[in-house]
């Protein structure tokens, strides 16, 4: 199962990568927000709670791009003024990838859920690796996407003013380096075109992607 411990084992840098897919809006651990079940490509032996969650790679990844709908009913009073009644502001988001892999590894990677023995929760000793962070790609990306018809949750990682906040802990900060919103959406578009064929058992793609906030 994943753990505050599996996510920063998956991290390859100091922040997580910027998006993951997840079927469920996860729990509170530890001050951080982690997925419930196991990643996709996971090493487990259980028959349940698999394939709940894929994390995307920031390898050539184009901008977070939000476009945000305010959902208001505006109607002009008698004396002239405007008055608004403001129901809910939904984003967009749209972003893509460039001679994306079209897989992380040469094979499953077998993420291993464990801190036993010289085992590191969210560590692979799969080779070789094609993404640069070991996060999804292209045909990881677009197999959740013809298995998820519906909505699904997206956890973002990017800096929002109302993060820097004092919680009055040693660890006030911590929580930056984490997943810290979190969107429930459907995809509303999803395209891809393989750029380039590779030798090798993995080609590379270019992806686009939009999704749109229940």
């Amino acid at each position: 199962m994943a753990t505050a411990a599996y996510l920063t084992g998956r991290a390859r840098y100091s922040r997580p990568q910027a998006i993951l897919w997840s079927e469920n809006p996860g729990t509170l651990q530890d001050g951080f927000y982690v997925p419930e079940g196991f990643e996709i490509g996971s090493y487990t032996t259980s028959t349940t709670n698999l394939n709940k969650f894929l994390i995307l790679s920031d390898h050539n990844r184009s901008p977070l791009d939000f476009q945000t709908e305010r959902i208001e009913q505006r109607q002009r009073m008698i004396n002239g003024n405007m008055r608004s009644f403001h129901i809910a502001d939904k984003n967009t988001l749209s972003t893509g990838w460039s001679n994306l892999p079209s897989r992380s590894y040469f094979s499953i990677p077998n993420w291993s859920n464990t801190t036993e023995g010289n085992q590191i929760a969210g560590i692979t000793t799969q080779e070789p690796e094609y993404t640069a962070d070991g996060g999804a790609g292209g045909v990881e990306m677009l197999d959740w996407y013809e298995r998820h018809t519906g909505p699904f949750w997206m956890f973002l990682s990017y800096d929002k003013f109302n993060n820097f906040s004092d919680d009055g802990t040693s660890a006030r900060y911590a929580h930056l380096s984490q997943y810290n919103e979190i969107i429930e959406v459907y995809i509303s578009d999803f395209s891809y075109t393989v750029n380039k064929r590779g030798q090798n058992n993995h080609d590379l793609w270019d992806i686009s992607v939009s999704l749109e906030e229940v």
